[in-house]
């Protein structure tokens, strides 16, 4: 994927958002096969007949085939076209002699989290993994060709210390509700067992986290997307830490809880010289290339056709 170069004055933290910006549109692509996979895993294990009544309104049925044809439009050709374009990617790797390692993955997960530790929310780790391991192989087909002199991998590395510098992150996951009163009744009922996922899904007025279980990803001392009353509160946090009542800027009151803690690190220059060589090559590419350009080459055939 090509990454495009913002004026001179973008700041770091831009510029970071610049760097990671293809992986992390990828990775939204997971979500969707998270919904596809957790719908098929809650299907009840027993013959599956296609006129079976799996709902009803009014008296007036709602069939097997109806659901799961609904799902397929919804989701299918999404989920599938992923799992095309990884397969795709794999037997290029295999072909043009390309190998990913897992420091590699490693190395773009820690970017991404940095900048936009959002991306994460609801995502399966494995899955994640698999996504940035097949766009890594997309990256080092197109640029294994265009030469980049060490001297400008230097120069860029110099110039942008602070992006390879990641901050200590917090997964955390919230449950925002309208009153303080309600926000001490939720910690009360945590302190007596019930699951914070389940509170979540049941009170957060946060739509957006609270079908996740109130999960929002990771989070750290520069996220500016969360209220920074969250921020202050998850800083300097020890995993399985629930917070008190949090007052919120627009008048409602949150509770936090962080499941994990990933310690700063720095990367020297040595660490990630290949990922910016692979930076500047990409630049240096036209256009913008999806895994879809290799499916003729490699014979890739799908339900969807053409």
């Amino acid at each position: 994927m090509k990454y495009n170069r913002k004026p001179e004055g973008t700041t770091s933290l831009q510029k970071r958002k610049l760097k990671t910006k293809p992986l992390i549109l990828l990775i939204g692509i997971l979500l969707a096969f998270n919904i596809f996979w957790l719908v098929g895993w809650l299907i009840p294990d027993k013959p599956k007949q296609t006129d079976e009544e799996v709902a009803s309104v009014a008296g007036k049925p709602i069939t097997r085939e109806q659901w799961m044809s609904a799902m397929e439009k919804e989701v299918g050709r999404e989920t599938l076209l992923d799992l095309v374009n990884e397969k795709v990617m794999a037997v290029a790797a295999e072909q043009y002699g390309i190998d990913v390692s897992d420091k590699e993955v490693d190395l773009e997960i820690a970017l991404i989290r940095s900048v936009d530790g959002r991306s994460h929310s609801g995502q399966d780790e494995e899955g994640m993994r698999k996504k940035i391991r097949s766009n890594l192989i997309l990256e080092k087909v197109l640029t294994k060709d265009i030469v980049v002199k060490d001297n400008a991998v230097k120069k860029q590395y110099d110039e942008n210390t602070a992006l390879y510098n990641i901050l200590t992150a917090y997964r955390t996951a919230i449950i925002v509700v309208p009153t303080k009163a309600d926000a001490e009744q939720t910690i009360e009922e945590l302190s007596k067992g019930s699951s914070f996922d389940v509170l979540a899904k049941e009170r957060s007025t946060d739509l957006a986290s609270a079908s996740l279980g109130g999960d929002i990803g990771y989070i750290n001392d520069s996220t500016d997307s969360i209220d920074k009353a969250i921020v202050e509160t998850v800083a300097d946090a020890n995993e399985g830490m629930t917070s008190g009542v949090i007052a919120l800027s627009d008048g409602t009151y949150a509770v936090t809880h962080v499941s994990e803690v990933v310690k700063g690190q720095s990367f020297k220059f040595k660490e990630v010289k290949d990922h910016i060589k692979r930076e500047i090559a990409l630049e240096q590419l036209p256009q913008t290339v999806s895994p879809e350009a290799f499916w003729k080459e490699f014979d890739a055939k799908w339900f969807y056709g053409k």
